[in-house]
């Protein structure tokens, strides 16, 4: 990751559902209560990049060691409801109205939470999709189209298509379209000699 990766600035900004483990003096904003202690138990949505802070950081007494300040849920952008979709079929899950960095986020939950569905089902997932992904490149204008009707020559369906791809896929799209069209040129001229 590069200090300035637009796409990890903002999926380190994604709210995640976090609870407190104990109670903190004047920390109530957090939960509409400014000038109070946040209570043990107080459910509030964090960003990322604090909650991975928060979730490493041990307070451990010789009780509890491995205690943490927080415990976080899986966002809902790879909660329960939208594994259970891709396990079902992945390439009907628009991603994008999940997370825009879907994949990025998965990246760092699965780092932070040992969840061994979440990595199954999103490796499934990518495999799937990258697939489809691929064949609609090849389809789109300039890699074997004539039709013209947006700058990558796609249709209505196609845009569709696009609108549901998070950043890792628009970038695997690209490249896949770029690759196809250079194929393409490069083939058109050696017919040409």
């Amino acid at each position: 990751m590069s200090y300035y990766d637009l796409d990890a600035i903002l999926t380190d900004a994604e709210k995640i559902p976090c609870t407190f483990q104990l109670d903190v003096p004047e920390l109530g904003y957090l939960d509409n209560n400014p000038g109070h202690t946040l209570k043990s138990g107080t459910n509030v949505l964090l960003p990322l990049w604090l909650a991975e802070m928060l979730a490493i950081a041990n307070m451990g007494d010789d009780q509890n060691p491995d205690k943490s300040f927080i415990a976080f849920d899986l966002p809902p952008a790879v909660g329960k409801d939208v594994m259970a979709a891709l396990k079902a079929d992945p390439r009907s899950v628009p991603l994008r109205i999940q997370s825009p960095n879907f994949y990025n986020l998965a990246k760092h939950m699965m780092d932070l939470a040992e969840e061994q569905e979440l990595h199954a089902v999103v490796r499934k997932a990518f495999i799937t999709r990258a697939a489809d992904i691929s064949l609609h490149a090849r389809k789109a204008g300039g890699a074997g189209s004539k039709d013209e009707g947006s700058n990558l020559g796609i249709g209505a369906a196609g845009e569709e298509f696009l609108r549901g791809l998070d950043e890792w896929e628009r970038i695997l799209f690209r490249k896949a379209h770029d690759g196809a069209r250079s194929t393409k040129e490069w083939i058109e001229g050696v017919k040409k000699r």
